[in-house]
């Protein structure tokens, strides 16, 4: 059963998930999981499967991201440029965020005009995708969200302590006395 729960772990990246497909009860099925995450041979397994899908060919999470950001970025307007016959299409290896256009299509009407339309992907999509990798939250199932709040939590106490410093020294700095000019 620990063999088919580092598969399905590997798979899944649940441990819950993970130990009711390899078998294990519902009801203990976290507890179970978590214990098997901790067992040394698990970790081992686990470090095989990944060593044997780590590849050059394989986008890593960085390129994921940089993937993701330039489809989030995307921009018609970058595609567009106006010149003495009006408006066209310049899409080059010079191109900005060029993984955004997700399909070209040209047509010829019947007075030879040629019309190009370009679609992008979606760019909240995208956005989505990164918050979820920066585990900025989750999917809860359905279409809930568990909105990740320590990092807010963090900065918001980060910006109140500014705040408090900023007033402490002014209010140092109204206390002390002003020197005057004889």
């Amino acid at each position: 059963m620990q063999r088919m729960f580092c598969i399905k772990y590997f798979e899944l990246g649940n441990a819950t998930k993970a130990a009711i497909e390899a078998g294990y009860s519902p009801r203990t099925a976290k507890q179970q999981g978590y214990n098997l995450l901790s067992k040394p041979r698990v970790q081992a397994r686990l470090e095989e499967l990944r060593a044997k899908v780590e590849d050059k060919a394989i986008a890593d999470v960085a390129e994921r991201k940089r993937i993701l950001t330039e489809i989030a970025r995307g921009n018609l307007m970058d595609y567009q440029e106006v010149g003495a016959d009006g408006g066209y299409l310049n899409i080059g290896k010079e191109s900005p965020n060029t993984r955004a256009i997700s399909e070209i299509t040209t047509t010829t009407k019947d007075d030879n005009t040629l019309v190009s339309k370009v679609k992008l992907h979606n760019p909240t999509q995208a956005i989505d995708l990164l918050n979820k990798m920066d585990k900025v939250y989750s999917d809860a199932g359905g279409n809930e969200y568990v909105i990740n709040i320590e990092q807010a939590v963090i900065d918001a106490g980060n910006i109140l302590t500014d705040k408090i410093n900023r007033l402490a020294t002014k209010a140092r700095e109204r206390e002390l006395p002003q020197s005057t000019e004889q």
